[in-house]
């Protein structure tokens, strides 16, 4: 029986590198139910102010919107439970001494699949301040400028 090679993104999370400058990036498995998967497969999730938060030296996805799968049967899902991370307790232990630091937050960026597997990529990532918005729309306002000139 031979696996998938190949890294197919499900879902990226736009709003993650508009309101932070995003650093450290990893990868983690998430523990998933079977109609969950069948759901994040079909691409009915939404990250709507999902963040990555710490409990008992354990990593947790809190606030992914994974939609009910509809042929599920009897078991009712939670669309908004928390989901354990799977991640190296060293990993674990540096994200959780960033986050302790002022201003830090760790956020998922996005859902795909390696192997078959679900992987979720987390960043740390610190909060943009106002101009700092500003400073991004105008750089991305002069490539596109550029990039007309150019064609």
């Amino acid at each position: 029986m031979s696996k998938k090679h190949s890294s197919a993104t499900i879902a990226v999370n736009k709003k993650a590198r508009h309101l932070y400058n995003l650093s450290e990036f990893t990868e983690a498995g998430v523990v998933l139910t079977g109609p969950e998967v069948k759901s994040i497969r079909a691409g009915k999730v939404n990250f709507i102010d999902s963040y990555v938060d710490f409990r008992h030296n354990e990593a947790w996805l809190v606030s992914l919107h994974v939609a009910p799968y509809a042929n599920a049967g009897y078991a009712p899902q939670d669309p908004g439970r928390p989901r354990k991370l799977l991640l190296h307790a060293r990993e674990i232990l540096m994200l959780q001494e960033m986050v302790a630091q002022k201003g830090f937050t760790v956020v998922p960026v996005r859902l795909y699949l390696k192997y078959g597997k679900i992987k979720v990529e987390i960043a740390l990532g610190k909060g943009k301040k106002l101009h700092d918005h500003r400073e991004t729309l105008k750089r991305k306002a002069e490539e596109r400028d550029m990039a007309r000139e150019l064609a």
